[in-house]
């Protein structure tokens, strides 16, 4: 088990384990039929990979940033574990705030996880009726704000480069790929839905004006 303050990369065999488990959960939320959708699950994929890459195999991220800034870098040991969190290192390595920020990131990313499977159970045991019990009273489109929870607590918990320029491109996605499921749903079942996006949001369960994705 490695410490905080010990050097934790280059360990590769859980770097493939991490994205095999959280490949396999977005497959099997996502259900790929079209371009589009295996589009969406690539980026997240990419995004998957470049994040638990720099996690815990090779720190594109800090070797980039330490050969820039160099001495006036704001802590002195970049590489050990608790330095590549970017957030700790800008509080000058604050052990404090590592202790803060980590359980926080998990409770957004295991709750992101706890969201999508709740979803995707509601929409399964319907089988092609209209779900508006449950989490759907409060969202439209749970699995995407389960998404989007795991995508801000990864960057909470270890923020990258490149990362952090592939989150509001998947952010764009799934909108997308929201609007064009709706499209189809409004179709399919008319005024029920209609009525229904009337009352309920798109993906944050705060009503507060007209919602955008109407």
């Amino acid at each position: 088990m490695h410490g905080i303050n010990q050097y934790g990369y280059g360990l590769w065999l859980i770097v493939l384990i991490n994205i095999v488990i959280f490949g396999l959960f977005a497959y099997s939320a996502f259900k790929p039929t079209t371009k589009r959708d295996w589009r969406t699950l690539g980026a997240f994929f990419a995004f998957i990979v470049a994040l638990f890459s720099e996690m815990f195999g090779y720190p594109l991220t800090i070797y980039i940033l330490t050969s820039i800034f160099g001495k006036r870098y704001p802590v002195l040991d970049p590489l050990s574990h608790a330095n590549g969190h970017l957030w700790v290192t800008l509080a000058g390595g604050s052990k404090v705030l590592y202790y803060i920020l980590h359980p926080l990131s998990n409770i957004l990313i295991f709750g992101g996880l706890i969201i999508i499977t709740i979803g995707w159970k509601g929409i399964h045991s319907a089988q092609g009726e209209l779900v508006t019990t449950g989490i759907y009273r409060f969202v439209r489109h749970p699995q995407y704000s389960g998404f989007v929870l795991m995508i801000v607590g990864f960057l909470i918990q270890w923020p990258t480069i490149v990362t952090m320029l592939m989150a509001p491109i998947l952010l764009i996605m799934y909108t997308k790929l929201a609007k064009k499921e709706e499209k189809n749903v409004r179709a399919f079942f008319g005024e029920r839905y209609e009525e229904y996006s009337k009352r309920v949001p798109a993906f944050i369960p705060i009503r507060r004006g007209k919602d955008k994705m109407r």
